[in-house]
């Protein structure tokens, strides 16, 4: 195994011992970057120039006996949504092609100041509105583990960097399952912390009541570790949660003797859910029974309008996050316009990708004066009604534990002519951001194809210690986490 498949933790002890230092582990970075990037299309924006000389400079704390940071000259990479100074930051999209921040995003600055060496910013779906990477305005991201298909969306670029090798690990966001679909199909870890847990300032919002920042690895150490890194209040976020940050890392390594474990019973009939995908899951619960945990089903009755509420709701808050871009203030203006109103509409027209057209209408109606109660207003409330549902279920049990994704991934071009299709891809993910919860997609097993397969695990708010406890569990008892896509 080359340096660049290993995660962090390991190499981090290799370079205490002496054994490989950190130019090294970037050279081999660079190496697969040259290597998979022509076919793989996961950055937007490469920034290898300086990646050699910061790797330099943490060699030599290292050796001046400076005390480091794990990810101290180690790269990284970070999905375009997330504000970079002097970097342009797209989020996918041409309406921001050449648009250089004047500052970090909170996240970049905290990662910064423990020795971040950026790799580059990653390719995702347009304004995060997607689940296949598709809807890039810069060419869709191939999955490393087969090129015909998609490594899932909208983080799909971080996910197929670090499948990869192309960084070791990645920042997503994760609006309805953008940080844990991409990584079910990648065979990652994919962490969505509790909303409010990480903060949002300087990432680029789709959604600002779903959103959140979390991390994307290749085994639940490096997700303790980075989460620990990332997460804390920070006062330019009103909806960051004033809590202390626990060591997470101090949750591994705990067997689940006594934890109980439930299964929605919703989620067990769902039509969509292909026969591979329950086989596997089948599977991985009886090894967490295993393990010790106890094994029961709950109820989330509220389940069924999930997807409906979803798709009312995100585009709504949309609709109103977009009005920003008018060909003023950020990015390319269209030329020639007699107006400002027509300033605005072609900008837009010509700036916009087809799904980010098509939520902004979908929003924009739902607000309406004439629609308002009927839809918006209606999917706050029954929003409501999932989340009581899912306070009751935590009252049951421990943990929530279901498939990341109905299906694997699937074949490029399939389902971009049926948006509902495409939105049905969610089904399993998008409750968790409806209610607020964390939860974590780990390696699961493979489809008779050889594609990778997603375990996800949900907990009560702030229980982030309990699901990396559990996913740690899991993958110490199974080896899926370990093998890696056939590059060549």
């Amino acid at each position: 195994m080359e340096l660049c498949d290993r995660p962090i933790h390991a190499l981090f002890a290799q370079r205490l011992a002496g054994e490989t230092t950190a130019v090294e582990i970037v050279r081999s970075v660079l190496n697969r970057i040259g290597k998979m990037e022509p076919r793989l299309h996961a950055y937007i924006t490469l920034t290898r120039d300086g990646m050699l000389e910061n790797a330099e400079a943490a060699d030599r704390r290292l050796a001046d006996g400076v005390p480091l940071s794990p990810i101290d000259g180690m790269p990284l990479a970070l999905k375009d949504i997330f504000c970079t100074q002097g970097i342009e930051t797209t989020c996918g999209s041409r309406i921001l092609k050449g648009f250089r921040p004047p500052y970090d995003a909170t996240v970049v600055q905290r990662l910064k100041a423990k020795g971040l060496n950026l790799a580059g910013k990653t390719n995702m779906d347009e304004f995060a509105m997607g689940s296949s990477t598709e809807n890039s305005a810069y060419a869709p991201t191939r999955n490393p583990w087969d090129l015909s298909r998609v490594p899932g969306g909208s983080s799909g670029g971080s996910a197929a960097a670090v499948a990869a090798g192309e960084a070791l690990a990645a920042l997503g966001t994760d609006t309805g399952g953008s940080i844990r679909q991409p990584c079910g199909f990648t065979s990652l870890v994919g962490l969505k912390p509790t909303y409010g847990r990480v903060s949002r300032y300087g990432m680029i919002a789709f959604a600002s009541s779903l959103d959140q920042c979390g991390v994307m690895t290749r085994d639940t150490t490096d997700a303790a570790l980075l989460l620990g890194l990332i997460a804390g209040h920070d006062p330019r976020d009103a909806t960051s949660a004033v809590r202390p940050v626990p060591d997470y890392q101090a949750a591994l390594g705990k067997d689940l003797k006594g934890k109980r474990i439930g299964l929605v019973r919703e989620f067990q009939s769902w039509s969509g859910l292909q026969p591979a995908v329950a086989e596997a899951f089948s599977d991985n619960v009886d090894t967490l029974r295993a393990l010790g945990a106890e094994v029961e089903t709950v109820s989330l009755p509220s389940l069924e309008y999930a997807i409906a509420v979803y798709y009312i709701l995100a585009p709504s808050e949309a609709s109103s996050n977009l009005g920003r871009y008018d060909g003023v203030r950020f990015g390319p203006r269209t030329a020639g316009a007699k107006n400002m109103r027509q300033l605005f509409a072609r900008t837009r027209q010509e700036g916009f990708g087809p799904e980010v057209k098509r939520r902004i209408m979908l929003g924009t109606f739902a607000l309406s004066a004439g629609y308002y109660d009927a839809y918006y207003l209606r999917a706050m409330r029954i929003r409501e009604m999932l989340r009581a549902d899912f306070a009751k279920a935590f009252g049951q049990v421990d943990l929530i534990a279901c498939p990341t994704s109905p299906a694997p991934a699937f074949k490029l071009g399939e389902k971009t002519g049926d948006p509902l299709l495409m939105y049905m891809v969610d089904a399993f993910t998008l409750p968790a951001n409806l209610a607020g919860v964390p939860a974590v997609s780990v390696p699961g097993g493979f489809s008779p194809e050889g594609l990778p397969l997603g375990l996800q695990l949900m907990a009560t708010h702030f229980a982030e210690g309990e699901l990396l406890r559990a996913a740690h569990a899991f993958e110490s008892a199974t080896e899926h986490h370990r093998r890696r896509p056939e590059l060549d």
